[in-house]
């Protein structure tokens, strides 16, 4: 599958900033990176059940990316998190859950992750032709006054009754309630693989101390590299990650473990290098980052979503995990944009960094 894209003249006057970077700092070769035979040399002897291989096999072979060791993951749950009438005004047809699983299918996926109700009230029609991944928490908007905090909607069982590969979760690192997300998801995953689910885990911060009048740094290298460190410790098998776009998380608030030595030896500004940081974090690759794909910004998204893809894949990542972007277009303009996506980690000529 190739679609008809330029990728450099996409990327424009930063395109060599984006294509020749070499990673100086952690090398590639220092790193597990996505190849059609990735499972088998990371899982293979892991503690991981022969069903739980095969729904990973299930989930990286699908799709127009399948064998390639790289992923496409369409996800919508954010009428629960960011409310259905505010995720679905500009196309109305996605309160109809079905249609999430078609542009997943059309757009040749590999997986659709979204909420019990959505994947449920379709599980016999497409959950043998579309890997299923249920996000099991949310936070949702509907309290008053809002608050932060992911609460599970259903059971691990639920999941697999419908047909799902693989189950996904949300922990909000650094918030008053993440010890007991941490302690909750990880006794969930631990069921997930019991029963032969895969487990992908959301890492994302949130604590009002973590943006400060100058920065913001809830995207910082640093400290999203360390949720993704605590992530992996549960054996999630695919990390969920926003893409970096700073560092000196640690240092510039003033909390946790640092050394100015440690920014100067593992990481640069470059945007390849902080992803990069993200990977090692995710014991040097073995686990797969995958980034998310943003909000929505209108004519900016293709060109958007191919620079994150672009720094993904050359930084060491598995792929990108894009909603927004492609379901609040018209379903054929959000098909072509995923298969946009597709398209840098089928190009041979763009490299890991």
């Amino acid at each position: 599958m190739k679609t008809n894209i330029n990728i450099t003249e996409l990327l424009g006057e930063k395109a060599s900033f984006y294509l020749d970077h070499v990673c100086e700092k952690i090398t590639k070769d220092e790193l597990q990176t996505p190849s059609k035979s990735s499972l088998d040399k990371v899982f293979g002897n892991s503690n991981r059940n022969p069903q739980v291989l095969r729904s990973l096999v299930q989930l990286y072979n699908h799709g127009n990316l399948g064998g390639t060791g790289y992923l496409s993951i369409l996800p919508v749950d954010q009428g629960i998190e960011h409310s259905a009438a505010f995720s679905f005004y500009k196309n109305p047809d996605y309160f109809d859950p079905e249609n999430i699983i078609k542009l997943a299918m059309e757009a040749g996926c590999n997986g659709v992750a979204s909420t019990f109700g959505v994947l449920g009230l379709n599980a016999r029609k497409y959950a043998h032709k579309i890997p299923f991944i249920v996000k099991i928490n949310h936070n949702e908007l509907l309290t008053y006054p809002s608050k932060y905090d992911q609460t599970l909607f259903g059971k691990v069982k639920n999941a697999w009754d419908m047909g799902a590969v693989a189950v996904g979760a949300t922990i909000y690192f650094g918030s008053k309630e993440s010890n007991r997300q941490l302690k909750e998801i990880a006794e969930a995953f631990e069921e997930a693989h019991n029963l032969g689910m895969a487990t992908i885990l959301w890492c994302y911060l949130r604590n009002e101390a973590f943006k400060t009048e100058k920065e913001d740094y809830h995207t910082a290298a640093d400290l999203t590299g360390q949720a993704n460190h605590i992530g992996v410790t549960i054996q999630a098998d695919i990390i969920k990650q926003k893409l970096p776009t700073n560092n000196f998380g640690f240092k510039d608030i003033g909390f946790g473990k640092f050394d100015d030595a440690m920014y100067e030896a593992l990481t640069t500004d470059h945007p390849i290098d902080l992803c990069r940081l993200q990977v090692a974090n995710c014991y040097m690759g073995k686990i797969g980052l995958i980034n998310s794909g943003g909000g929505s910004k209108g004519e900016s998204d293709l060109a958007d979503a191919i620079t994150t893809a672009v720094i993904n894949k050359r930084a060491g990542g598995s792929g990108l995990i894009m909603g927004r972007k492609a379901f609040q277009k018209p379903f054929g303009e959000g098909v072509e944009l995923i298969k946009a996506v597709q398209n840098v980690y089928l190009d041979n000529t763009i490299t890991i960094a």
